[in-house]
C-alpha cells in the first residue's frame, strides 16, 4: 500500500508561533493560565496541562499569574481586563489574526457597516468582532445570508482566516450588488488555502483518506469535508489509536493530510501506525 502525506500537513505559522510561546511560558515555573484552549488540539493542551499550564473560560477570579492568550484570539473586553488585572499577559494571537481585529476597528472607526464572513460561534470570529461598533458589524456565513441585513450605505468586508476565498467572493459578490460603496479586506490566511488545495489533489488520486486534527478544529473538519466530497473512504481522526485497519482493505493507496492544529508528533504516530498496518499485511 502507498501511503501519501500532504506536503504542508499541520502546524501553520500561527498556531507553531503561539504553541512555543504557550510552552516557553510554562517552563518558567510560574502560576500560568490560556484564557481558552490555545490551540484546537485536545493532545497539546494535555501536554501544557501536564506542565501545570491551567485552561480558564474567563479571568473571572484570576488575580495573579501569567495568561496566555490562545492563537484564535479573545475579545477586546478581556484583553483589556487582563492588562487591568495587571497579569503577565503573553499574547499568543496569531498575527493574521490579529490584523483582522485591526481592520475591523479602522473600519468601524471610519463608520462602515462590517460584515465578517466566518462562523458566529468560532472564538475567532466572536473575538474579531468585538473589535468593531456592536449596532453597524455583523457576522455572515455566506452570500445568501447578506439580502437579510439592513440597509447600509458604506460596507467593510473580510473574513474569518480559515474561510475559503470562494465564500469571501460570493458574500463581497452579494454587497456589490446591493449598490454603494464597498470595501473589502482579504483576511484568509494563505494556509488554510494551501492545505485545502493540496488535500483535494491527494483525495482524487487515493483510496482512501486519513484527516488528522481536532474534532473541535473548525479548518480539519472542513478539509474531512472537502476530501469526503471527492474520495466517500474519508477518515477524520485525532489519534493514531483511532485507526480501523479494516478502512485499508483493498486500498492500494491512502492519502494523509492535517490541520493546522496537528502537531507533528500525532502525524508521525498516525504514519507508524499505518505503516505497521502495512506491514502487517
Amino acid at each position: 500500500m502507498k501511503v501519501k502525506l500532504a506536503k504542508h500537513a499541520g502546524f501553520c505559522f500561527g498556531v507553531k508561533r503561539a504553541t512555543q510561546m504557550a510552552f516557553e511560558a510554562a517552563g518558567k515555573g510560574k502560576k500560568t493560565f490560556t484564557l481558552g484552549p490555545i490551540i484546537h488540539s485536545p493532545q497539546v493542551v494535555h501536554k501544557l496541562e501536564e506542565m501545570g499550564v491551567g485552561v480558564v473560560k474567563d479571568l473571572h477570579g484570576v488575580t495573579k499569574g501569567t495568561v496566555i492568550i490562545r492563537s484564535h484570539g479573545v475579545s477586546s473586553s478581556e484583553m483589556e481586563e487582563a492588562y487591568r488585572k495587571k497579569l503577565d499577559v503573553v499574547d499568543a494571537t496569531c498575527p493574521f489574526v490579529k490584523k483582522a481585529q485591526d481592520y475591523v476597528k479602522y473600519l468601524s472607526d471610519e463608520e462602515y457597516d462590517v460584515l465578517v464572513v466566518g462562523d458566529a460561534d468560532h472564538p475567532e470570529v466572536q473575538g474579531i468582532v468585538s473589535y468593531g461598533s456592536k449596532e453597524k458589524i455583523y457576522v455572515v456565513a455566506s452570500g445568501e445570508q447578506v439580502s437579510q441585513l439592513p440597509k447600509m450605505g458604506k460596507i467593510g468586508v473580510l473574513a474569518q482566516t480559515t474561510q475559503s476565498f470562494e465564500n469571501l467572493k460570493s458574500v463581497v459578490t452579494a454587497c456589490l450588488r446591493r449598490g454603494g460603496e464597498v470595501r473589502v479586506f482579504n483576511t484568509i490566511c494563505d494556509a488554510t488555502a494551501v492545505r485545502q488545495q493540496e488535500a483535494t489533489e491527494i483525495a482524487h488520486n487515493v483510496d482512501c483518506m486519513v484527516v488528522i486534527g481536532g474534532y473541535n478544529s473548525a479548518n480539519t473538519r472542513r478539509l474531512a469535508e472537502i476530501c469526503r466530497e471527492i474520495q466517500p473512504k474519508t477518515y477524520h481522526i485525532e489519534t493514531a489509536s483511532e485507526i480501523d485497519c479494516s478502512w485499508f482493505q483493498d486500498v492500494e493507496t491512502v492519502g494523509v493530510t492535517a490541520g493546522a492544529s496537528t502537531p507533528k508528533w500525532i502525524i508521525d504516530e498516525v504514519m507508524a501506525r499505518i505503516q505497521k498496518v502495512n506491514n502487517s499485511d
